[in-house]
């Protein structure tokens, strides 16, 4: 992870995260690549630090910015 070592999420922050990403997770298709994960957790730390605690929100910013990132390979 990166540029995240700053970051303070409270205990409820943290709750809300974990079930954005557990739920934007479930959507992928399988073979659920762990590149995919990290960038979905990348992108809910990013936005739940800027302010945002709606885990739908949250969810769907994630899933946008990875379907929406480069593909390598």
């Amino acid at each position: 992870m990166k540029n995240f070592a700053n970051a303070e999420f409270s205990p409820e922050v943290i709750d809300l995260m974990t079930i954005a990403l557990e739920g934007a997770v479930a959507t992928l298709p399988e073979p659920v690549h762990s590149s995919h994960v990290t960038a979905l957790a990348e992108s809910i730390l990013r936005t739940a630090g800027a302010g945002e605690r709606d885990v739908a929100n949250l969810q769907r910013v994630a899933l946008l910015e990875l379907q929406l990132a480069p593909r390598h390979g």
